[in-house]
């Protein structure tokens, strides 16, 4: 029989039809045993069935027990809940109906349990009835499962994106060191923590004679390597930023010692003193340099450290240049240090 036959009211099916249309079926006989059973469900149990009484295949949980033929078809035409031995975690459900012989037939399916068992056993659409809700159910899965990583993708690239252009927003593209907008953020960041710290405003003394000797060309890369040697000088917890054509400006966390500035400031003096080659031009410039200093008893005042760094700076060029100067307020909590 290559099909199916009809045969007194009733309809016979061949074995692979049932198993094509049931892909998870028990056929039992009057006895109990497994007279067949489907492909997906011998794949699952890993051997052949036939032969083994259900109760070794299947354990009835819901709405009650069953370990004989007797028993199973008094749930007939009842949802039933069950699992297989060899899955006893996964949750099924069935049907069983019975059979003009005696037998009963057992309906399978995985319900909620369907996406860890086709993980589990390595399940394929084949392994269903093309008529299963399983299929579009995996469908769906497979679906849900290809956008969601796409759409992780897409997060992943537009973070990406926003935290490229955040940091391109507060970086000077010249120099690669912050801008003024990081610059006050840090500052403001700084001073709401009530952090000590040292704002050193930097100027450079004769870059203008560099560009208009050599070109800008030749003034951007001395910017350039300026800006390496004052990150060079930098710690983690620091800033140094660019704020003006040949205007930087460096913070020096839990740095407030006079002394300690200055010696931080000569030698930076010392090192953009040093010449700068570019190509076959060698370049002189210096720097002069101004400091104010915040701390935990000041008033957190962005605009006023700013201020005193840029008049401590006009002092150190108004005394000839190449020099620091640690603004000292009127109270005299800080010593004016002016060195060379």
């Amino acid at each position: 029989m290559t099909g199916a036959a009809r045969q007194g009211g009733a309809i016979m099916l061949h074995g692979a039809v049932l198993g094509r249309l049931l892909p998870m079926h028990l056929c039992l006989d009057a006895e109990g045993r497994v007279r067949q059973a489907g492909p997906t469900l011998e794949r699952i149990a890993g051997t052949d069935l036939a032969g083994r009484p259900f109760a070794e295949v299947v354990s009835l949980r819901r709405p009650a027990a069953a370990t004989d033929i007797a028993g199973l078809l008094a749930l007939a035409e009842r949802p039933l809940k069950l699992t297989l031995a060899v899955a006893p975690a996964l949750p099924l459900k069935g049907l069983v109906a019975g059979l003009p012989d005696g037998g009963a037939l057992i309906d399978i399916s995985m319900g909620i349990s369907l996406i860890e068992a086709v993980s589990r056993f390595d399940l394929t659409l084949g392994d269903f009835s093309p008529t299963d809700l399983a299929v579009e159910l995996l469908y769906l899965h497979e679906a849900k499962s290809v956008v969601s990583a796409e759409l992780s993708r897409l997060a992943e690239r537009l973070n990406g994106a926003r935290v490229s252009a955040e940091k391109e927003a507060a970086t000077d593209t010249l120099t690669g060191l912050a801008n003024r907008r990081r610059l006050d953020a840090t500052l403001a960041r700084l001073l709401g923590q009530g952090r000590a710290f040292a704002l050193m405003q930097i100027d450079l003394d004769y870059f203008k004679l560099v560009n208009d000797t050599h070109g800008h060309d030749v003034g951007d890369a001395v910017l350039r390597r300026v800006a390496h040697l004052l990150r060079a000088q930098c710690r983690t917890q620091d800033l140094v930023a660019r704020v003006g054509g040949d205007e930087f400006v460096m913070i020096l966390v839990d740095i407030v010692e006079p002394f300690r500035i200055a010696r931080i400031a000569e030698r930076l003096i010392r090192q953009i003193e040093e010449p700068i080659l570019v190509g076959m031009r060698e370049c002189r410039i210096s720097a002069s340099i101004g400091v104010s200093v915040f701390s935990r008893q000041d008033s957190p005042d962005a605009k006023r450290l700013m201020r005193e760094a840029d008049s401590a700076l006009y002092q150190s060029k108004g005394a000839g240049r190449a020099r620091v100067t640690v603004f000292t307020r009127p109270e005299g909590t800080a010593d004016n240090t002016d060195a060379a």
